[in-house]
């Protein structure tokens, strides 16, 4: 059980057959079973036809949207039985801003593009009816496992331009550009 309420994102393709639908439905219901709150409303309730016939400045507003979204949750949860370019960018820009993710797939093998990325924060689980109530539980664990833990300290203002400097080139928030800095050390070390 995890520690405190979570706030989940969960994601897959709105083409998917209605198959897949149920499948969503029930990854939500398990997650709210469990008492954390979970995005999913702009997969469960929106159709691609619906998606179709929105305005350019409206896409460009719900992608925004989808942003802010990942960004304010804990974590993000992806079935990806049915494939999608978008459901892929979705789990991409939740690693580049350094979230837990769980890729769930049902048949064959994980997405050929993360089936052999490294990331210890994602995960690739192929799942049935009956294995994702422990999955997500899993899953769930691991991230409260991971908690981050707030650390604060004064720099100068050279480096902070330099931080500045680096978070745009990367694209990255400099929290992750100086983690990162810290793992590459602490793997030279170990």
């Amino acid at each position: 059980m995890a520690k405190h309420q979570l706030k989940l994102y969960f994601t897959g393709s709105i083409a998917a057959p209605q198959s897949n639908q149920k499948n969503y439905l029930n990854i939500v219901q398990l997650v709210k079973d469990n008492g954390h709150t979970i995005i999913a409303d702009h997969i469960l309730s929106v159709s691609e036809k619906e998606v179709s016939l929105k305005t350019r400045e409206e896409r460009l507003k719900f992608h925004t949207q989808i942003e802010q979204w990942i960004h304010s949750s804990d974590a993000l949860i992806a079935e990806t039985s049915f494939p999608s370019i978008s459901v892929g960018y979705e789990i991409s820009l939740a690693l580049r801003v350094g979230k837990p993710v769980l890729v769930l797939y049902k048949d064959g093998e994980p997405p050929s593009l993360l089936a052999h990325h490294r990331d210890e924060k994602l995960l690739c689980e192929k799942y049935t009816p009956q294995t994702l109530p422990h999955i997500l539980q899993d899953f769930i664990g691991y991230i409260d496992s991971k908690t981050d833990l707030r650390f604060t300290f004064f720099i100068t203002p050279k480096i902070a331009s330099f931080l500045d400097t680096i978070a745009k080139k990367e694209k990255l928030p400099k929290s992750v550009y100086l983690r990162k800095l810290i793992e590459e050390d602490m793997a030279k070390r170990a």
